[in-house]
Formats: structure tokens, sequence, C-alpha cells
């Protein structure tokens, strides 16, 4: 004769499963914020980039994202391309900060 199943241990241990899924899920996305070098952006400027990206229907972009976000993890830059990045931006904040105060002064 066969045991009953556990129907209710079944979906606790499916419920743990999900739970784990998900936190990996955000912890990877973590990740890879920090590794691209987009941890150096405002939380609102990253959310209104991810909004913006989600509302764009046009394939051929999608493509053009796919195709450098591919390139990206090819090349290993997620291992090292955060500091770059994060000394490019530094750069670039410091010329753009220039030429606003230039532009304010002349």
């Amino acid at each position: 004769m066969r045991r009953p199943r556990d129907y209710d241990a079944e979906m606790k241990l499916l419920a743990d499963k999900a739970k784990a899924l998900q936190e990996r899920k955000l912890r990877e996305l973590g990740q890879l914020v920090t590794a691209t070098g987009a941890d150096g952006l405002g939380a609102d400027v990253l959310a209104g980039v991810l909004v913006n990206a989600v509302a764009v229907t046009d394939m051929v972009q999608r493509e053009e994202w796919r195709t450098a976000g591919a390139a990206f993890f090819l090349r290993g830059k997620h291992a090292d391309g955060a500091a770059e990045n994060t000394a490019r931006r530094a750069a670039d904040a410091g010329s753009a900060a220039s030429v606003a105060g230039a532009a304010r002064t002349g």
C-alpha cells in the first residue's frame, strides 16, 4: 500500500525553492549592475534607464543592446570593466563640470 503524499510539505519545499531562486536572481542583478559600473548611477537614473529600455519596442535597438551585452560577457569585461567604467565616468564628470563652469562664466 502506498503512503499518501504530503502536499503541504511539497508546497513548502516548492515555495522555499522559489524564494531561493528569486534571491539568487536579485543578487545576480546586483552583481551585474556593479560589474557594468552602473552602480555609480543614482537609483532614480538607473530606474529611469531600465523603464525606458523596457518601453522600447524597436527590435533593431534591442538587438544592438543584446549584441553589446553579449560582447561585454565574451570579452570578460565584467571582471575588470567596472574599474575602467568608474574611472571613465569620473573623468567625464570632471570634463562636464569644467564645460558647465565655463559656460556659466563665459
